[in-house]
């Protein structure tokens, strides 16, 4: 039964039996059941009656186990045939949901082909490369058989290869402990760095097409490991076996229900959503919506301090995300601890677009998001100007407003704050490797299939597959080898509450940044504007993280140099999320800072101080003396905009894609 929101839930049937499948038809020349019954009868009373050969017979295995095994092999083949018949009947019914939309089925959807045809051809254009590689990859397995045989022999050995630094798959003791697991193990190992490296170390080949292949690769040789698979994989055996193969029937269901819920494809669950509510347990900050047009609804936050700076801070949050990462929990909470700073806060809560607002434009996101969401701030709180923070997308668009207005002679920002945000594309990560014209044109396939927009779920697979070993094969052996329920995690709630992108807004920042990086280059026209961030004078904050995949450090660096007033250049630790959501309070992670601003990141580095503890402190200082004075903290209640429209976090933020 469907649940009142219109989502399958995921049910446990673990406890329940499973009707057994159908026979099939009966073949020509066969007897029936029936005969065969009646056949097997006589046959069993015969045996029975006839004496015993002087010969022993074939002995019955099962007559030497006690009845407490019987019971339990009885159970393991019961399990095992009801975990078989779930998955049949999810992928069988997977299988016609595909049929009827083939559209959406392409071979090689990233186009990857082409790359790995050129990467190919250069080697085997270089026979002495290979030979070597094939040479080196040969000694490896001698020193692993050979070390595999001393340790046999009782010695003590060290192993010849070992999982990266942070790699997670092979934990489980006995993938040490256990020889056999581990030969699979270091086999895996030394063949899957091997492919990796014959693609690195390939010459003759367009950079951008390289490190699509080796991407790709990487998530081959990844899906390809021992750990993902139920039989070369202990710990899933074990559990299978302790728990009878309830595990196993636990998992399959897991996978119907996953199989259910992305409509015939796989959404593998990386939490309990049911466990999180928008509202009541997330993004749970007071505040009121004041304010709403068709993209956005703008929130005020109910100020902690009897008296706030003048000057109020609007963020613009991604809206490829739900904006509540700010607003996670409340001891990790970035909008909670501005207001207790003394700050009015304002964020954009983007909307969640159908096929009616596929004709969205980057212009239409600059002109009612940027310039009306600011116009309204100011209104609302009686002033001339605002402080601004750009997150992560929310940031790019926010460095096209400055140089839209900086053109148009408007100087309504006071200062802009950018997290995690690019504005040269030119090292722009992985990312990259999806923007070229053959995958542009497919996403543009599936935006009009879909109606006019791009469903999250492509954009969360995209992000997945930028981190598949954290984010896919992890929940998929938990999920469904493990058989165990995923555990409740607020940061990957949100990471599934993706939003839907519309066509036009997409194709632009696609085309644009990640692919011809015409604003870094000076060549992006908005509104009949060509924009030129040099001439924005306004004072800048730009925060990085060392460990951003997403928005790598290096790429945010050279978008810093590309402004035209004072910019202060801060890098923290840890990654896209952590990295700029740390609270202080956590006590987690390091920033440095460095008030030069030289011409390489290198140099930057080499001259930074180590900070420990979260950059929020340091950003903190540096908005307060672009805030102005103090005065009477503001109710979001009683300001010019009126009546507020409902409680924060508004109902944009609450409609699931």
């Amino acid at each position: 039964m469907a649940a009142k929101d219109g989502k399958t839930p995921r049910k446990r049937t673990a406890s329940t039996k499973t009707a057994a499948p159908k026979a099939p038809g009966r073949a020509a020349g066969k007897a029936a059941p029936a005969d065969r019954a009646e056949a097997a009868a006589a046959a069993t009373g015969a045996a029975r009656s006839a004496p015993s050969p002087e010969t022993p017979g074939v002995a019955d295995p099962a007559a030497f186990l006690s009845s407490q095994q019987r019971e339990t092999l009885e159970k393991l083949s019961a399990n095992l045939a009801r975990a078989a018949v779930t998955a049949q009947g999810a992928i069988a019914e997977a299988a016609l949901r595909q049929a009827d939309s083939p559209a959406a089925l392409s071979p090689d959807p990233f186009h990857v082909a082409p790359a790995l045809t050129d990467v190919m051809s250069r080697l085997a254009a270089q026979p002495d490369r290979l030979l070597r590689a094939q040479a080196d990859l040969f000694s490896r397995y001698l020193d692993l058989w050979q070390t595999t045989a001393r340790r046999m022999a009782g010695e003590a050995v060290d192993p010849v290869v070992e999982p990266a630094k942070g790699d997670k798959r092979f934990n489980d003791p006995d993938w040490g402990a256990h020889p056999m697991y581990d030969v699979m193990k270091q086999s895996y190992l030394l063949t899957s760095n091997w492919l990796n490296s014959l693609v690195a170390d390939v010459e003759g080949v367009d950079p951008l097409e390289k490190r699509r292949v080796e991407f790709f690769m990487k998530m081959l040789t990844d899906a390809i490991s021992p750990s993902n698979f139920l039989m070369s994989n202990p710990a899933a055996l074990r559990e299978a076996m302790s728990s009878h193969g309830e595990s196993l029937v636990r998992g399959m269901e897991n996978f119907a229900a996953d199989l259910t819920r992305g409509g015939g494809q796989l959404a593998i669950s990386q939490t309990d959503m049911e466990q999180f509510r928008v509202g009541e347990n997330v993004a749970t900050a007071p505040g009121k919506v004041v304010y709403q047009n068709d993209i956005l609804q703008l929130l005020q936050y109910e100020p902690t301090t009897e008296q706030v700076h003048e000057i109020p801070l609007l963020l613009f949050t991604p809206w490829i995300n739900k904006f509540y990462i700010i607003d996670l929990r409340p001891d990790n909470s970035l909008v909670r601890w501005l207001t207790s700073q003394g700050i009015t806060v304002f964020v954009t809560s983007w909307v969640n677009p159908d096929e009616t607002l596929a004709e969205k434009t980057f212009e239409s996101y600059l002109k009612e998001g940027i310039y009306d969401a600011t116009a309204q701030v100011m209104k609302q709180c009686g002033v001339d100007r605002v402080n601004t923070v750009g997150y992560c997308i929310g940031g790019t668009l926010l460095s096209c407003a400055l140089a839209h207005m900086a053109a148009k002679g408007d100087d309504r920002i006071n200062s802009a704050t950018f997290f995690a945000a690019q504005q040269d594309f030119e090292e722009a990560g992985d990312l990259k490797l999806f923007v070229d014209d053959a995958w542009l044109s497919e996403i543009e396939a599936r935006m009009d299939q879909a109606g006019g927009f791009l469903p999250g779920k492509s954009m969360a697979d995209t992000f997945n597959s930028l981190r598949g070993n954290d984010l896919i094969w992890s929940f998929f052996v938990n999920n469904y080898l493990m058989g165990k329920e995923p555990k409740p995690f607020d940061l990957l709630f949100w990471n599934s509450d993706q939003t839907r992108m519309p066509k036009a807004l997409h194709l632009f920042y696609l085309r644009n940044f990640y692919k011809d990086n015409a604003l870094a280059k000076g060549n992006l026209v908005l509104d009949g504007v060509t924009l030129d961030l040099r001439t924005v004078k306004t004072p800048i904050y730009v925060q990085s993280s060392r460990d951003d995949h997403i928005a790598p450090f290096r790429s945010i660096y050279r978008g810093a140099k590309l402004f035209g007033g004072p910019v202060t250049f801060t890098m923290a630790g840890s990654g896209h999320i952590a990295g700029v959501i740390n609270h202080p309070d956590a006590r987690k992670y390091q920033h440095w800072t460095n008030p030069e601003l030289p011409a390489t990141v290198d140099e930057w580095r080499a001259g930074a101080v180590e900070h420990p503890g979260s950059w929020w402190p340091h950003w903190g200082e540096w908005l307060k003396e672009r805030s102005g004075s103090m005065v009477p903290a503001r109710d979001p209640s009683k300001g010019p905009l009126g009546r507020p429209l409902e409680d924060a976090p508004g109902s944009f933020v609450k409609v699931r894609s």
